[in-house]
Parts: structure tokens; sequence; C-alpha cells
């Protein structure tokens, strides 16, 4: 008896001090919305550490953008008001250059190939660079497989890209990408391009099988070239400010959780794919799969040899298309 009433003082000690007394309370931001695969493997996370740390940390977290758009929250992340957070490569690439690669197109086959080495020792290598950047990675998450959707005609081949308006983002590789390919790229706000594809003002869009179904793209631009011109991952990140403020036991804990969720997040990933792409094709998408990418990567050439000529993603170009 005497025991067992030891054993529950010590755990409401435990309880009263990681909470009431010395709960530490987290902002996390997160852009997608609830029911994605992503929130729900954040919050996964999310519990796991409540569990891990007897209640010590509270996880506030953010869905949907609401304490603003990636820019302004990376700026929060810098600036100490966000801890955690969910980022795609873009901004993870100003910090570590090597991850440049992964947004240079057909580079991947498919995500378990683009996995097998950010689990390994590439990913190691980006993860140290991002740490002295003030990121620390504690899961990698996958950014989907990019395809080109079009309202006008199917594309089923290289030359039917010409003439061809295509929707990108504003960035330098998907500019470069479409012109490469012959068509002309248009930088259009993502919220535009559902009215702007049906009114014919452009021909075409890209993006991966979740976001054309979630944004009713679908419904307008029935073809879609199953091309997975861009492979690239996504990253549950922790500030260094925070992490260099945790004991050893709990960096353990926030890494093991934040390996679960990564883990969690690419297998609702896949099934959110899966249920994406029957919607559509029950709603009349054609596919028109890639028979032969020899001509799509030969148009790269220019693209890779400028990336090539940089140093900081040389090496980890190399490490990829050596293995």
């Amino acid at each position: 008896m005497r025991t067992a009433l030891i054993g529950l003082l010590s755990a409401a000690t435990l309880l009263c001090s990681g909470t009431a007394m010395g709960q530490t309370t987290l902002r996390a931001w997160n852009i997608h919305p609830e029911g994605y695969p992503v929130t729900e493997a954040f919050k996964s996370f999310v519990n796991e550490i409540a569990t891990t740390t007897a209640g010590k940390y509270r996880i506030d977290l953010s869905n949907n953008g609401a304490l603003g758009d990636q820019p302004k929250a990376l700026q929060m992340f810098k600036d100490g008001g966000i801890d955690l957070a969910e980022f795609n490569a873009g901004p993870l690439s100003d910090a570590a250059p090597g991850l440049k690669a992964f947004n240079l197109p057909f580079l991947f086959t498919d995500s378990a190939h683009m996995f097998r080495h950010l689990d390994g020792e590439l990913g190691n290598r980006l993860s140290l660079k991002l740490q002295e950047a003030g990121f620390v990675v504690l899961g990698w998450y996958d950014g989907g497989a990019r395809s080109f959707y079009c309202a006008n005609k199917p594309i089923a081949r290289i030359q039917d890209f010409a003439g061809q308006t295509i929707r990108v983002q504003q960035s330098e590789i998907y500019i470069e990408l479409v012109k490469l390919l012959g068509a002309t790229p248009v930088v259009v706000p993502y919220k535009e391009v559902l009215d702007q594809l049906g009114q014919k003002k452009i021909d075409c869009a890209e993006g991966n099988m979740v976001s054309y179904e979630s944004t009713g793209h679908y419904k307008v631009a029935k073809y879609m070239y199953l091309d997975s011109h861009v492979i690239s991952p996504e990253a549950l990140v922790v500030s260094t400010r925070l992490w260099n403020k945790l004991s050893d036991t709990e960096k353990t804990a926030f890494k093991q959780a934040g390996k679960n969720s990564a883990l969690l997040m690419r297998k609702l990933w896949n099934q959110r794919v899966a249920a994406a792409r029957d919607i559509v094709t029950k709603n009349g998408t054609q596919f028109a799969p890639v028979l032969d990418a020899a001509p799509l990567v030969q148009r790269m050439r220019p693209l890779y040899s400028k990336y090539m000529a940089d140093p900081a993603v040389r090496g980890e170009l190399l490490s990829i298309v050596g293995q």
C-alpha cells in the first residue's frame, strides 16, 4: 500500500510540475486546412509531445494559415513568434541551398525514391545545414508529385506543350521548366487559377493530385499529363532557439515524435492521393501517362547545367543522380 501511495504522489507531483506549475506553451504554424494529411500528422505530433513530456509542453497549433501566409510565418519563426512550423522546400532552400536540387524537374521516379535520400545521409547533411540557419528538422513530409493539367486539349507528348499558356508559381525553376517545354509560363495567384482556367485566360496549370481535386480545378481542366515533373519534400521544423533550451531527453522525445509524424503523414498522403484520383476519375478527368521520359529530360539540360554550376547544389545533385 505504501509503495502504491508513493507512486501516486510521485505521479501527481510530476503532473503538477509539468502542467499547472511549469507548463510551457509553444506556438505552431501550418498553412493547410483541417483534415489535410499535413494537419492530421502535425496534430499527432502535438499529442505525442503532450504525452511524452507529461504535459510540460503544450503546443498551440494554428492551421489553415490562420497566422498568415508562409512568408509571414517564416519571419515570425525567425523572430521567435512561432516555435514550430511545417514549411515547403522553398524557404528552406534559402537556408540550405542543397535543397534546391529537390526542386529540379524529373529527378525522382516517385516519393519513395526521394525519401530514400532524405531518410539517409543526404537528409542528415541537409538537416545540419538547416540547423545552422535556425531550423531543426524533426521530420520530412511529402510535398507530392506535380503534374500538368489542361482545359482546352490533352497533352500526351512534349510537342503538345507548344503554344500553351501554363500557370506557374513565382519560381525561377518552374518558369524555366515551362519555357524549356515550349510553352508560355504565366504567374497567377493560386486562388485565381480556377477562374482563369474556366474563362480560358490560361490553358493549363500544374500541381499535385490532392490540390487538383481539393481546389476544384478538375472541374474545368479535364486533361492531366502524369509527368510528375517535380517531386519535392516539406519539413516539420522547430526553431534552434527552442531546441537549445530542451534537455537531451526532451530532444529525443521531439525527434521521435517528428519521425512518427512524418511516417503518418506519408501514409495519409498516399491514401489522400488515391481518394483524390478516384474522385476526379469519376468526374471525367482523362489521364495521359508519360511513355518515354527521355525527351522531357533532354529538354531540361540548360536548367540542370545552371544548377550544376552552383557548388552548393552540385554535390547534392550528383549524390541523387549517382544512386
